[in-house]
């Protein structure tokens, strides 16, 4: 994910390679860092630099931000997956601030959603500035911070979902005797149009559905199968399990 975020800040303008600065301590993972984009400063130890963006596993958040803070950050934008702000600001000198959002990988092609909250000394300024980074390359929702976690299960995850389901259509096409890159094709141009239609309608995913689907037609036929699969339901428990999982990473 921050490799995601840094690739399509730099796409989207908001900041040249050279004007950043990325530490990392995995020797191969700052090599590609520095091959994909050249003039990146990729260091292995603390920035010299008032903000941050904290972009690492959950087991070693808070050991990776006690380095961080050897540097002296005014602000840390968190997008680790469920370490609370309070922990995160137990880890940092006094005086720093913590955000966290919950981005997700279209990031990378400038159509990422972030869902952000501030912790506790976070100010509207300090909240403007991370929207400001995380609106370059997509949607931002503010929210609580306990919320956060059902972010994660829905939207951070939501892409790896969507990817899951595009692989079954274009196997389901292959089996129904297309070419497979004739039904790759057709299937991502059916998820981008219906993407589309739900962003630039505005109507409820249920009325759309019905427009599509005509009594005893071939989508009838085809949504009764899903239904008696019981697909709804487990993209439902799916995003359940992966909330709960978030909260089971922050205890």
């Amino acid at each position: 994910m921050g490799s995601a975020l840094l690739g399509g800040l730099i796409a989207a303008g908001w900041a040249a390679a050279d004007e950043l600065a990325v530490s990392e301590t995995d020797p191969a993972q700052r090599a590609r860092l520095s091959e994909a984009h050249p003039g990146l400063e990729v260091v292995d130890g603390p920035l010299d630099a008032p903000d941050v963006l904290l972009a690492v596993k959950p087991d070693v958040a808070e050991a990776a931000l006690r380095v961080l803070g050897a540097g002296g950050p005014r602000r840390v934008l968190s997008i680790v997956s469920g370490i609370s702000s309070e922990r995160l600001d137990a880890a940092l000198p006094p005086g720093s601030v913590v955000l966290r959002a919950m981005p997700n990988t279209p990031a990378l092609v400038g159509a990422g959603v972030a869902g952000l909250s501030g912790g506790i000394t976070a100010t509207k300024a300090d909240l403007d500035w991370a929207e400001g980074i995380l609106s370059a390359v997509g949607t931002v929702v503010r929210l609580p911070e306990r919320q956060l976690d059902a972010v994660t299960g829905l939207s951070g995850s939501g892409p790896a979902y969507v990817f899951l389901m595009a692989e079954a259509m274009i196997e389901a096409g292959v089996t129904a005797g297309l070419p497979r890159d004739v039904s790759h094709k057709l299937v991502v141009g059916t998820l981008l149009g219906a993407s589309r239609m739900l962003d630039e309608t505005g109507q409820d995913p249920a009325e759309l559905r019905a427009a599509v689907t005509s009594p005893g037609g071939t989508t009838a036929a085809g949504l009764r199968t899903l239904e008696f699969k019981a697909v709804r339901s487990a993209y439902i428990e799916a995003v359940a399990a992966a909330t709960e999982r978030s909260r089971q990473l922050g205890r």
